[in-house]
């Protein structure tokens, strides 16, 4: 259950964080605005792990396979179209179509078990969800 809230507030942290960046690219520019996310991102981790503990920062050169590595440079991406897309199209819009993007991109990931995630077996009742999510999309488009 504590999971299900987690991804609740991750959800509403994502939803303010792209309003919040948004409104700081329009003063500042999209790099400077994602290199403060990245940055003060970075410095919020530092401080986290001199308080919670230290863990090796030499073991990062043991992840494998090495692509895994590029998190990083995938969040500099999010961060970029999640402000273009907030701000072209509101953050309601930008949310609903990143949240359905996210959810198909993670079922495929998890039917063909890619990034050494287990592999699940394809179910009906998923599909349905998604084309539910779909339609509601178009509901939420229509004027």
């Amino acid at each position: 259950m504590i999971g299900f809230f987690i991804a609740l507030l991750s959800g509403a942290l994502m939803s303010v964080q792209g309003v919040f960046n948004t409104q700081v690219t329009k003063t500042t520019g999209m790099w400077v605005s994602n290199g403060w996310v990245q940055f003060s991102a970075f410095i919020v981790c530092l401080v986290m792990w001199l308080i919670m503990g230290r863990d090796s920062v030499a073991a990062i050169g043991k992840v494998e396979p090495k692509y895994m590595l590029l998190g990083g440079v995938i969040g500099a991406g999010i961060t970029w179209t999640v402000i273009k897309s907030m701000a072209q199209l509101g953050p309601a819009k930008a949310a609903l179509l990143i949240v359905i993007s996210q959810l198909i991109v993670a079922y495929v990931i998890e039917l063909f078990g890619l990034f050494g995630v287990e592999k699940e077996p394809l179910e009906w009742r998923k599909v349905g969800g998604m084309a539910l999510a779909l339609i509601g999309v178009a509901i939420f488009q229509w004027k």
